[in-house]
């Protein structure tokens, strides 16, 4: 089999069952099979769906910052909590547990990896201020 560069910003990176590893062109289909790894450049809130909550009910996801300054919050998980903020700058990283909502807010540009297993994630709007 031919090795050959993959474009990360342009794919979803799939972790198989049985140690295979399959590169895809990236869509949003929340239900394949298998963990993925994501890498994004995020220039705004926006790019990181920061007025929304996030959440993996299969398993944890690792949040990384690869270039930059973001925060990743964790909401409350009993009413009168406050929000749980971890600051990320370049070259590290936070897990996120299973089933924990949670989103992400620039500092700076910033470039971002990401992985966990999809199936089953959904996206809440944040109403809170």
């Amino acid at each position: 089999m031919a090795v050959i560069p993959i474009d990360l910003f342009a794919s979803s990176i799939r972790l198989q069952q049985g140690g295979r590893i399959r590169a895809d062109r990236r869509t949003a289909d929340v239900d394949q099979d298998g963990w993925r790894l994501r890498a994004f450049h995020a220039k705004t809130d926006a790019d990181v769906h920061a007025g929304h909550w996030e959440v993996h009910p299969e398993a944890e996801e690792v949040v990384s910052c690869l270039i930059g300054k973001i925060r990743l919050y964790l909401r409350p998980e009993r009413p009168g909590q406050e929000e749980e903020e971890i600051s990320l700058t370049a070259g590290t990283a936070a897990i996120v547990p299973r089933g924990r909502w949670h989103r992400i807010e620039l500092d700076t540009p910033s470039t971002i990896m990401a992985v966990t297993l999809p199936r089953g994630s959904r996206l809440e709007e944040r109403t809170e201020t």
